[in-house]
């Protein structure tokens, strides 16, 4: 039987599993890596709960586990093992839904955004996300004052590297 602590964390990583893949789109380039990565992903959430005191939201804290050991894995991975380009149109979508100018557009995003370093990379998922200052500041555990700054930074060499 599954104690109470166990369920909560299987309600709240199956409500909000789609951070979990959204991050490890941004940290992989193929569909074994993601899968690895989420799976990783999930067991450092997993042990880390017992910890979740709430003072956050759990989505806060999710991103802020899962940032981290997206980070830390890309940095090891990084200087042993060289990655394939992962091709964005591997997702099951029904041709009637697919638009391929906006994968295009989608495509030369998570491009320009691969050439950012790690916590730029985190940085613009959450602003992507909709996060706000207060949210982005605690997820990376910056100030908001330096969220701010550093966003501002990165949207410009963002549009530096798309319109060259």
């Amino acid at each position: 039987m599954k104690t109470e602590s166990e369920a909560l964390f299987v309600k709240q990583l199956k409500e909000n599993q789609n951070i979990i893949h959204k991050i490890c789109r941004l940290y992989t380039t193929d569909a074994d890596a993601h899968k690895d990565l989420f799976q990783e992903i999930t067991i450092q959430l997993w042990k880390a709960f017992p910890n979740f005191r709430g003072d956050s939201k759990f989505t806060t804290w999710a991103y802020r586990v899962g940032l981290n050991t997206a980070i830390t894995l890309y940095r090891k991975k990084k200087r042993t093992i060289d990655t394939i380009e992962f091709d964005s149109t591997f997702h099951k979508v029904t041709q009637d839904d697919y638009n391929f100018e906006e994968e295009e557009k989608l495509k030369l995003l998570y491009s320009a955004i691969s050439e950012l370093n790690d916590i730029e990379k985190a940085l613009v998922f959450l602003y992507l996300e909709d996060k706000d200052y207060t949210e982005i500041s605690e997820t990376l555990g910056i100030s908001e004052v330096n969220a701010r700054v550093k966003m501002n930074r990165v949207k410009g060499k963002l549009k530096k590297i798309l319109n060259p």
